[in-house]
């Protein structure tokens, strides 16, 4: 009969000889779009037919409407506010230059403007236009250089070589225009670069 100590050893014998069993690997298997898509719709509800055929229409906010009237009834003020039998009494004698100063402004402005101290920041061309044209299109752009806040253009006049009589009937007709509009404190011939005598700088208020 085997002792106590001799059964001890052969259990312990036998453990070790005796493999131990791995836990079989669990497949883990990730989530498709398409279960991921149930998942998400699970709480979904279909939408009743009245719905489901209507149409759905968003409300579309209508243009403002164009004041087209008005803005006839003050270009025509504008144009109107120019007379062409205005007799320019103020303008500096020079001969044939164009020059003007309004009362109550420094000499030196006129200096300036002729030695093209100010930029020019916008322009307009005359060429081609009847009287009443070229004075609604002078009358509108200054009024128009006023809201936009510019001080110095030039206006392109041209020197009358293509008239009847070959004078420069808009050039004499843009000297009154320009006294009788408020915005103008000065104008002077342009530089020859700027168009010479068939174009005038005209200096506007701040």
């Amino acid at each position: 009969m085997k002792t106590l100590s001799e059964q001890i050893k052969q259990v312990k014998s036998k453990i070790k000889q005796k493999p131990i069993a791995s836990p079989a690997p669990v497949e883990v298997k990730s989530p498709t779009e398409e279960n991921l898509f149930h998942v998400a719709v699970k709480d979904a509800r279909p939408l009743p037919d009245e719905i489901k055929h209507a149409h759905l229409h968003h409300p579309q906010k209508k243009p403002k409407p164009v004041p087209k009237q008005f803005i006839l009834d003050e270009q025509q003020a504008l144009a109107d506010s120019l007379s062409d039998h205005y007799i320019p009494t103020h303008e500096l004698e020079t001969g044939e230059e164009l020059l003007y100063l309004r009362d109550g402004h420094s000499p030196d402005i006129l200096s300036k403007l002729r030695r093209g101290h100010w930029v020019v920041q916008a322009a307009i061309d005359l060429h081609g236009l009847i009287s009443d044209e070229a004075r609604l299109y002078v009358s509108t752009f200054i009024h128009d250089c006023k809201k936009r806040g510019i001080r110095c253009v030039r206006i392109v006049h041209g020197k009358g070589l293509g008239s009847r009589n070959r004078e420069p009937v808009l050039k004499n007709k843009l000297r009154g225009w320009l006294i009788q509009k408020d915005e103008v404190i000065a104008y002077a011939e342009a530089r020859k670069q700027d168009g010479g005598s068939g174009a005038v700088i005209v200096l506007l208020k701040a």
